[in-house]
């Protein structure tokens, strides 16, 4: 899991108007709202990473043809209450097999930051008054879920001896990456 440094982050959100977007010039690293997207994807450069960020009430599968293009795809949780995200991220890694990043943005909160990970989340910009050392260290609270998840989707009764906790190392391994 990567907890995003908004000072430090690659990734520049495109402002302005949702219309065409005529005098947008691709560059790399830029965050797109679905509209604009969807206006330059035809003259979009194919080794240009591009990212979209993606409201919560949208469904996932609309954005199903442009993913092998993104590198990024931004879920909002306008509310930390608001749980449809979860439910987009693990749509794009288990049905739609996304590689990219897929990151949370928006009121995200250390409480969520397990579930995220188990959904298919890898980055997370958490809310500003929350703390990424406290984010780090809820990934380990657990050393493992009997539920499958979007690493592992076996039931831990299904995995073979000594495989009990693979999905729960590999948060922390990745956790211990930051």
């Amino acid at each position: 899991m990567k907890f995003i440094d908004k000072s430090k982050d690659a990734w520049h959100t495109i402002t302005g108007e949702d219309g065409p977007m005529v005098t947008l010039t691709p560059a790399p690293y830029s965050l797109l709202t679905l509209t604009q997207w969807r206006a330059v994807r035809s003259a979009w450069p194919p080794d240009t990473p591009v990212g979209v960020a993606y409201d919560n009430d949208a469904d996932i599968e609309d954005l199903a043809e442009d993913l092998p293009r993104l590198s990024l795809v931004a879920l909002q949780f306008p509310k930390w209450v608001d749980g449809r995200a979860y439910s987009q991220a693990h749509l794009l890694r288990s049905r739609y097999r996304f590689k990219g990043e897929v990151r949370a943005t928006g009121e995200v909160l250390v409480d969520m930051v397990l579930l995220l990970a188990r959904t298919g989340f890898d980055a997370v910009a958490l809310r500003a008054d929350q703390s990424i050392e406290a984010a780090e260290r809820s990934l380990r609270f657990f050393p493992g879920h009997y539920q499958g998840d979007t690493h592992d989707p076996r039931p831990l009764f299904a995995r073979p001896p000594g495989e009990e906790n693979s999905s729960a190392e590999v948060f922390v391994n990745a956790g211990a990456s930051i």
